[in-house]
């Protein structure tokens, strides 16, 4: 008979305590405990032992932990010698569980199973995670966990007063997936694929999951069923819209008529530099398409005054004002700075004394008299240039310029949520495009896609030539072929450079490095081609999830159980309840290996296991 193999300890933990009684009361004990995770057998198990002889001091010394679970953040006091991109991570806690794959396996009379006793201390525990249903961590005051098991247990709350939740539940995302025997015996990187891209979808199907009896051996199925996106279809470009051709769409009072027609035209070409000086007005919803010749310049004309109120607001303020408005001045101080680097190489900009730098100046201090909330950050200025470049007049580009401003508003605000919202977006499209890929970015610590940081803050205004980022902004403006366009030129670009990515076996920071060198080396034809093609490919995809369709404004219908959202978390599951008649909110994290399903509620999260 073979020797038993003894355990091997993947995370040991001490300083962990129980509270005996549910409230925070300064006369309850604490129970000072070390925290597991071993590997026994084969089997993944998390104990909680109570140490024999506590040291009074380990009590005394035990302080709240003010760790809490919040957006983009982590405590310093969770962990302070992790790298900083961990800590500026947008992933909480629970989520970095990855436990879609426990093993399904019953226990006689609770062997290697949850053993909720203990002779000595009944406050001990043990339990075979493929036992787990969910964990709730508490989000303010005392940070614990509470283990919930499948047969509904819930297990004592352990608090973290000293640090370490983090890296024990991060200790159990690794052990679990190293561990799982299903997943260290496939045999091929394609069954990998399949399984993990199941994974991905689970959330949708679940209402399709095969019997228990149908499952394989020793392997909790999410779904079977495999998301096939079909061939990627070819997109021819055509040149760019001529003079001409624009006219065939004007009626005899300068209305444009078939829209949509004509949007299409330049999705697929773009505009004839000529052209863009009017086109560009519409395409920014300055002018309505429906305005005619009188009423464009009835518009200009009370723009124009509007425009110059507010610029001699900024003018008539004296140096003595402006000494007591500290505010107004960093917005000059920072914009002329700004205006002195930007596009300087471009001969409209180019040269001392230059007019059209004059020009940049005075619109980027109009617009803070405009919103003064927002008022100037840095990267506007790159927004700002090639309209005013286009444009040639200074009252055209500043509303130009405000439209642009409404629809990247919130790129620049204080909180930044809409950076954090586009990368979680762009990390879900790239999950469903090519989840190998996504795997290797995961795994190189890139998986949150801060290098693609820049590309969305200043719409690529950096990493193309400054003629190719007119024909990707007029493209983009025509809101065509969906949503979110730039975010499939994204995932085109990546596509383009994944391959070399992952031959050469980048890591963090030759990926920040090879995707920062890719600046001014990009052909826009070829990347607008792909995206079309990416898009048309994504459209064609039967069973569509919904965080997608919605990320990309598609008409996909779904059951209201099936229904996927996005959020700061990634792919979210809408709950079955309607969210007017409920005041919890329940979603579901696909972080590529699982899914856990958030309860926001009474202060705590909560990831259920499926």
């Amino acid at each position: 008979m073979a020797a038993t193999t003894p355990p091997k300890v993947l995370f040991e933990h001490e300083g962990v305590f129980i509270h005996s009684s549910p409230d925070e009361s300064e006369g309850q004990d604490l129970i000072s405990g070390f925290l597991r995770i071993i590997d026994k057998d084969g089997e993944t198990l998390v104990e909680y032992k109570p140490l024999e002889d506590a040291d009074p001091s380990n009590i005394l010394c035990a302080c709240k932990d003010s760790s809490s679970v919040v957006e983009w953040t982590q405590s310093s006091e969770e962990n302070p010698h992790r790298p900083i991109d961990h800590q500026l991570s947008y992933e909480t806690e629970w989520d970095m569980i990855n436990a879609v794959s426990f093993r399904r396996k019953v226990h006689a009379h609770g062997d290697g199973g949850s053993n909720h006793t203990n002779d000595r201390n009944r406050w001990a525990f043990s339990f075979n995670v493929c036992d787990l249903r969910s964990i709730t961590v508490k989000c303010e005051g005392w940070s614990y966990i509470t283990f919930h098991l499948k047969d509904g247990t819930a297990l004592p709350a352990i608090h973290f007063h000293q640090g370490g939740s983090t890296a024990f539940l991060d200790s159990l995302r690794k052990s679990k997936f190293k561990k799982d025997p299903y997943t260290t015996t496939l045999g091929g990187f394609s069954k990998v694929t399949n399984y993990l891209f199941d994974a991905f979808r689970a959330p949708e199907l679940e209402c399709h999951q095969r019997p228990a009896e149908e499952e394989e051996p020793g392997f909790e199925v999410i779904t079977r069923v495999s998301l096939d996106l079909g061939p990627r279809p070819e997109v021819q470009r055509r040149g760019p819209v001529t003079m001409e051709e624009w006219a065939k769409y004007q009626d005899s009072e300068g209305r444009i008529t078939n829209v949509p027609h004509l949007k299409d035209l330049i999705l697929k070409g773009g505009l004839c530099h000529a052209l863009r000086r009017e086109a560009w007005k519409f395409l920014l919803c300055y002018f309505p398409w429906n305005s005619t010749h009188e009423e464009r310049k009835l518009l200009q004309k009370r723009k124009t005054d509007e425009y110059f109120r507010m610029k001699l607001q900024w003018k008539s303020v004296s140096e003595e004002q402006e000494r007591r408005n500290s505010r107004l001045r960093d917005y000059r101080s920072l914009i002329e700075k700004d205006v002195n680097r930007t596009d300087r190489n471009n001969k409209f900009y180019e040269g001392l004394d230059n007019p059209g730098l004059i020009l940049l100046h005075d619109i980027l201090m109009t617009y803070c008299m405009y919103d003064f909330d927002l008022g100037y950050v840095q990267g506007m200025s790159d927004l700002l240039s090639p309209i005013l470049f286009v444009m040639e007049n200074e009252v055209d580009a500043f509303w130009c310029f405000v439209s642009f401003m409404d629809e990247v508003h919130e790129n620049f605000e204080e909180q930044m949520q809409g950076m954090k919202t586009q990368l979680i977006q762009l990390s879900t499209l790239l999950r469903l495009l090519d989840l190998a890929f996504w795997n290797y970015l995961e795994a190189q610590d890139s998986g949150y896609l801060y290098f693609c940081f820049r590309w969305l803050l200043i719409r690529f205004k950096r990493e193309l030539h400054f003629q190719d980022v007119l024909r990707l902004w007029e493209v983009m403006w025509t809101r065509l072929p969906c949503q979110n366009f730039h975010l499939l030129v994204c995932c085109a670009i990546l596509d383009s450079e994944k391959q070399k990515i992952m031959d050469r076996k980048y890591g963090f920071n030759e990926i920040l490095k090879h995707i920062n060198e890719l600046s001014m080396k990009l052909d826009i034809e070829e990347i607008l081609s792909k995206s079309e093609a990416i898009c048309m490919q994504i459209k064609n995809c039967k069973d569509l999830p919904h965080s997608v369709s919605e990320i990309l404004g598609l008409n996909t219908v779904t059951e209201p159980s099936a229904a996927l959202e996005t959020s700061e978390y990634g792919i979210l599951e809408s709950p079955q309840t309607s969210p007017r008649s409920t005041h919890r909110q329940d979603h579901v994290v696909s972080n590529g290996h699982s899914h856990l399903k958030e309860t926001t509620h009474n202060g705590c999260k909560v990831a259920f296991i499926s």
